[in-house]
């Protein structure tokens, strides 16, 4: 009777403890599923409420010269401006107590062909007091030229001048507006849409007058064939492989055991008698 009741104890004190086990794991799991998904970028509602009232209150400010205020989802604030306002908008927000944006950090471009004004170009700015950016963006196209800010920001020379090198947006009382990224001479602004990829010329270190020379693009047609099948036989002629050896050894053999056929009028003696 005694070692009946101590396995029944010991069946009793197993059960119960697996039960707790069960509970606690169904607790865990229905707890991490009510858990929200972690986010990578967290949203910080008080700066994001400070950008938006800045936006505003820039908005209100130079309302001749400022057309939106929109807000990323990564905390930055937008400002779209017009072409006219680059100048005193830059100026505003470089000076104000309340921005000191004293850091560029970059401008660039980009090409839209679909647009009536088909260039949009983009200003970076850091405010190192505040911890904030702001990026303006502007309008313009292949004629309208746009005031360069090198008299507000030095660091804007070579920002302008790789915009007009490669997009060819023209900056106006520009100090040395010239290509920075192209080579001398260069024809066309690569970064736009409708540049070849190819390019419109090529250059080339030439044995006969010893310099590197520019010419018209020739693409031969040898270096423009592709093989779909074998990507790594494009050009067979200057590889071979094992098996394709064998095939052509094969081949040959067959060539040699086949006697020439011989045509209508090279006969053999006995059929012509």
């Amino acid at each position: 009777m005694l070692e009946t009741s101590l396995l029944a104890s010991v069946r009793n004190k197993s059960l119960t403890s697996t039960f707790c086990r069960m509970q606690s794991t169904a607790s865990t799991s229905s707890t991490s599923t009510n858990l929200p998904a972690p986010s990578i970028m967290k949203v910080d509602v008080a700066q994001r409420k400070q950008l938006t009232d800045f936006g505003q209150y820039v908005a209100e400010c130079l309302p001749k010269f400022v057309q939106s205020i929109q807000m990323t989802s990564t905390n930055e604030l937008e400002v779209l401006i017009h072409p006219d306002g680059i100048t005193p908008v830059i100026s505003f927000l470089k000076d104000h107590t309340n921005g000191q944006f004293v850091s560029l950090a970059d401008i660039t471009a980009i090409d839209v062909p679909t647009r009536v004004y088909r260039f949009e170009l983009i200003y970076n700015l850091l405010s190192l007091r505040y911890n904030s950016r702001i990026r303006l963006k502007t309008y313009t196209d292949e004629l309208l030229p746009v005031p360069s800010i090198c008299e507000i920001f030095e660091c804007a020379n070579w920002y302008e001048r790789e915009i007009w090198d490669m997009y060819g947006i023209y900056f106006v009382n520009h100090p040395d507006l010239r290509r920075i990224l192209t080579d001398y001479g260069f024809e066309g602004h690569p970064m736009r849409k409708d540049f070849p990829l190819s390019g419109y010329t090529e250059v080339r270190y030439d044995e006969e007058v010893k310099r590197v020379v520019i010419e018209p693009l020739e693409l031969t047609q040898d270096y423009r064939k592709f093989d779909l099948s074998s990507p790594w036989e494009a050009f067979p002629k200057f590889r071979s492989t094992p098996h394709d050896s064998k095939q052509q050894k094969v081949h040959l053999d067959q060539q040699q055991q086949t006697p020439p056929s011989l045509s209508k009028d090279q006969k053999k003696p006995d059929e012509k008698k």
